[in-house]
């Protein structure tokens, strides 16, 4: 018996897959708003132009009495076919023109249209809309059709085919459900019992490696399902020619604007599997996409199963209140957004304000400016942990340095006998004109943290970059932080001597300095050198790592690797507290993120009025618990300028 299919539609497009349909299948015609027949097997949505509210309409129709459904239009000269929506499944029409809209360059002027459209389905038909270009339309919706009554996959699940009516190419784009989609999203609230961490086995590539699924694994996925220029999360890339090293820039597309997010390696395609990953990172770390957050409440009322948020932080009282100051002063009585973490000390679920598990989402309400600071992608949950507390440790052991003024050792490279790292070295010092400098910044908890400082020999261009690196491996650590100072390297030489008297002015009046790369670009001068003299002193002894860091440890398991971590800040009574930010889309890859907050230590910040060291006592006490100090610093000692980490 033929199959029943509904369209819904008018104009050419629906005209021509009737005709080729009704040949061999029970087609009807009807209007959006009527009533559906119970035989309908499958609904197809077809128009001449683009209209997202009949698109809206049918999603909320056909999920409402389980048909699935396919739609065609024609938009700005483009046939998009697609996708397939299927009532159970996630990955509607909504989330299709999101991706589209969103991977576009005229995404704001793309989004207010397509929320502004209403009314019904009308009789237009889009300027381009040929009757050759809607003929091969028809022609791709008809095929597919019959594979989907078939009963097998449809091309456009997941998809949608876009066709350029002038030429009539076509090509097929993959897109990503939207995990918060009103219309197919089921993400679960968010609860204790779902923050609940067990540590899993998480054997290791490789013994000397600290990943635990390798980027040849993964770089399949990772191009095909993220990066797409007209309906990835990630819609182009770019090469840099000019650095020392392989960097590959891919850019994330926000509502606001573009954001690039890089990788850095020996190797081009390395780089762009690391950006991309990066880029996955800060998608998750954006905003909540993976559970529903439903608490609202005061940490007067939460504090015994709550994090104290005054324990992270707080901004100086006086910078509160200067006007415009975007946070307002934290007070436990004031109702704020919860999400649940895992203490690693209490062994138990905890409250986290939202706005310190995401990136400063309280902004005009919140308490605290918050960053990416803390946050790791991982091919395993515990992978994922181990690297964000690396990134904690990291940036804490560069601030105290910073504002303890501390004289760390200095490294002597080539006492690694590391053939990569020397390599590394020597290609930096003969192509760019930067002298490396390292310091082991390792603090009491013995993780071994470096600070690296690029120095300029030439007369042009950025005299000082800053950089740092954490990891069990000092090697690796430094590793890292070459591939970072790399990435400096030429950039912004050209603005620093356009904006020169800019950031003289920032050497008066440290408050000028408001973004991430102010700080950076503030350093870059040469004037600016003196403050880090406590640093660059060269009058200490070069120091080998043997003499410098204690026997690498040697796991097989990253589950080894991080319990021994976290035995280490339990001695220290230092609470890890973990965020799982994975969402659907890195979650069906088998891709964790997580946000870690450790309470005590020093949260990188940028712009100068954000800076948060009050309450944080671990700056005035742990400079004695190293040596450098003979008694534990006052807040009044430390130091007042801005940070140099850009």
């Amino acid at each position: 018996m033929a199959a029943h299919i509904l369209i819904d539609g008018h104009g050419l497009l629906a005209d021509f897959v009737y005709n080729q349909l009704s040949g061999s299948y029970q087609v009807k015609r009807q209007g959006i708003l009527e009533e559906v027949p119970k035989e309908t097997e499958l609904a197809l949505v077809l128009n001449d132009a683009w209209y997202p509210s009949v698109h809206q309409k049918a999603e909320e129709k056909y999920r409402e009495i389980g048909i699935p459904w396919l739609r065609g239009l024609v938009s700005f000269g483009e046939g998009i076919i697609g996708p397939l929506i299927r009532p159970d499944t996630p990955g509607c029409s909504r989330c299709a023109d999101l991706r589209r809209i969103m991977a576009g360059p005229d995404r704001q002027e793309m989004w207010e249209l397509y929320t502004s459209i209403g009314g019904e389905e009308g009789r237009l038909r889009d300027a381009w809309a040929s009757r050759t270009g809607i003929s091969q339309m028809a022609t791709l919706i008809c095929n597919d059709v019959q594979r989907v009554l078939q009963g097998e996959p449809s091309y456009v699940e997941e998809r949608v085919f876009i066709t350029n009516l002038r030429s009539l190419t076509i090509a097929s784009h993959l897109f990503l459900p939207d995990p918060l989609c009103p219309l197919c999203s089921s993400l679960q609230d968010d609860t204790a019992e779902l923050a609940l961490i067990k540590l899993e086995s998480s054997p290791k590539i490789n013994e000397s490696s600290y990943r635990s699924r390798s980027l040849e694994e993964l770089k399949t996925v990772l191009v095909t399902d993220y990066l797409d220029y007209r309906t990835g999360i990630m819609n182009g890339k770019m090469q840099d020619f000019k650095l020392p090293f392989a960097d590959v820039l891919v850019n994330m597309p926000l509502l606001g604007g573009d954001e690039g997010v890089a990788g850095r390696s020996d190797s081009y395609e390395i780089s762009e599997l690391t950006a991309i990953l990066e880029g996955l990172e800060r998608y998750c770390g954006i905003e909540p996409r993976g559970k529903r957050a439903v608490v609202h409440d005061s940490y007067h009322n939460l504090d015994d199963q709550a994090l104290n948020p005054a324990s992270v932080g707080l901004h100086e009282k006086e910078h509160y209140a200067q006007p415009h100051f975007p946070f307002k002063p934290y007070h436990p009585d004031e109702p704020m957004n919860w999400v649940w973490g895992y203490s690693f000390m209490q062994e138990r679920p905890i409250l986290v304000p939202e706005l310190l598990a995401y990136y400063s989402l309280g902004c005009g309400e919140g308490f605290v400016y918050e960053t990416s600071n803390g946050c790791a992608l991982g091919g395993s949950l515990e992978e994922a942990i181990f690297h964000a507390i690396m990134e904690v440790v990291e940036r804490d052991s560069f601030l105290l340095t910073w504002y303890a003024k501390l004289p760390l050792p200095r490294l002597d490279l080539r006492s690694a006998n590391d053939k990569e790292l020397q390599l590394m070295v020597d290609r930096v010092l003969e192509v760019t004109g930067y002298d490396l400098h390292f310091y082991n910044s390792t603090m009491e908890h013995g993780i071994p943290s470096v600070w690296a400082v690029a120095k300029n020999r030439k007369s042009k261009g950025l005299n000082l970059i800053c950089a740092a690196g954490a990891n069990p491996d000092p090697v690796r650590a430094v590793k890292s932080s070459i591939y970072e100072l790399a990435g400096m390297m030429f950039r912004d030489d050209q603005k620093l001597e356009e904006n020169r008297q800019k950031y003289k002015g920032m050497m008066k009046d440290s408050f000028a300095v408001r973004t991430m790369e102010d700080h950076g670009m503030l350093y870059g001068l040469k004037e600016a050198e003196g403050r880090l003299n406590f640093l660059l002193d060269e009058d200490r002894p070069l120091r080998t790592f043997a003499e410098e860091f204690k026997p690498v440890p040697k796991h097989t398991d990253l589950k080894d690797d991080l319990q021994e971590i976290l035995e280490k800040f339990r001695k220290l009574n230092l609470e890890v507290i973990v965020v799982d930010q994975s969402t659907p889309v890195t979650k069906r890859n088998g891709l964790f993120c997580v946000k870690v907050l450790i309470p005590g230590m020093l949260p990188m910040t940028f712009g100068h009025h954000f800076t948060r060291v009050k309450g944080l006592k671990r700056v005035l006490t742990v400079p004695v618990q190293l040596g450098f100090k003979s008694e534990p610093l006052a807040y009044e000692q430390l130091n007042l300028y801005p940070h140099p980490f850009p």
